[in-house]
């Protein structure tokens, strides 16, 4: 991985050779996004976007640890917390507008992405066109338990892995191993971290991607998990979803009712909406327009200033949500205000 240095700004954009290189540069805050590093990322995509030099973008992240273990999500709590939701909109209505460019980029995006890859890291990595993992690679989208919903278009990609196995994740943030984030579409090939230098030097010579060797398929527990995830998701809401986890044992059931005892039910419940909504199409525009919806409305009308409080400020993780205890016909109803049209 890149050596970090702390004189040099947030994410580091350059070309080299053929390819557009952009780096994230905040290894000390496992490369957490700000909106500033995501309107840079914006506009080095925009000016490479007909650039006849740059052939493809190559992302990658300074430091061991994380290739991006999300937003800055305790930023936007902070200015929320003083009054300013505006904060927080702006924030990510600019990612999601980045999530969107990457997901249609005109040219190969490859991310090589090491250790905790979550939330806003997978809205960068998880819409590239070569999507690289190593062997430290952990992959999540764990939104419910602060209150919000998979974003950055992850709907999208929940909606497309395999079975039920998407609500599974996003509902309870389970993290992935490299074989279960391949198996479950969020990523292309594992491939040794000792490698990527040499292989990003030889994509930046090159300008195609074909250089890329095939890399290997591993196991996935998810998959093996798959048809005891697809009982008990087959029915909709969260107290089927409850009584169809109480019937089954083993570490699946457990990991989904722990969810449903710590995590934001609001969240939750949108989440499955979400999901759904996005099976139709599975494009991301259209998944990141709906989770805007959510995202824009959850620090001054959701659980999200509590869910961040809770898990990331105070850490005591006891999390009073406004809708703990709710019926699924009382939260279909304050999950309709959450996701209406802004």
């Amino acid at each position: 991985m890149p050596v970090p240095d702390p004189f040099q700004p947030a994410v580091l954009i350059r070309r080299e050779g053929r390819a557009g290189r952009i780096t994230l540069n905040r290894p000390a805050r496992l490369n957490a996004l700000t909106r500033e590093m995501c309107l840079a990322i914006l506009a080095a995509l925009d000016a490479w976007r007909a650039d006849p030099a740059v052939a493809l973008v190559i992302f990658d992240a300074a430091g061991d640890r994380a290739f991006s273990a999300g937003g800055d999500v305790v930023a936007v709590v902070r200015a929320a917390q003083a009054g300013d939701f505006t904060f927080g909109r702006d924030f990510f209505s600019d990612e999601y507008r980045m999530n969107a460019l990457i997901a249609l980029y005109p040219k190969p995006i490859i991310a090589f992405m090491q250790g905790y890859t979550m939330g806003g890291g997978i809205g960068i990595g998880g819409h590239a066109s070569h999507r690289i993992l190593g062997e430290t690679t952990q992959m999540a989208m764990p939104e419910t338990r602060i209150g919000l919903v998979p974003d950055v278009g992850a709907s999208a990609l929940l909606a497309r892995s395999p079975g039920r196995t998407g609500l599974y994740l996003g509902l309870t943030g389970a993290r992935m191993t490299p074989g279960d984030a391949i198996y479950c579409g969020f990523a292309d090939l594992l491939l040794p971290q000792a490698d990527w230098p040499g292989l990003i030097e030889w994509l930046a010579e090159s300008g195609d991607p074909a250089v890329l060797p095939k890399g290997r398929a591993p196991d996935s527990d998810l998959a093996g998990a798959r048809p005891q995830i697809d009982r008990i998701f087959a029915r909709p809401g969260l107290r089927a979803i409850s009584a169809a986890a109480a019937q089954e044992t083993g570490p699946i059931p457990e990991a989904i009712r722990t969810a449903l005892a710590h995590h934001d039910p609001l969240a939750m419940a949108a989440t499955l909406q979400l999901i759904a909504a996005a099976e139709t199409t599975h494009s991301v525009p259209e998944a990141l327009e709906r989770e805007f919806r959510f995202t824009a409305r959850a620090a001054e009308s959701g659980d999200f200033i509590e869910g961040v409080r809770a898990m990331l400020i105070d850490r005591d993780d006891r999390p009073a949500w406004r809708q703990a205890g709710a019926t699924d016909s009382a939260l279909s109803g304050a999950v309709a205000a959450m996701l209406a049209p802004l």
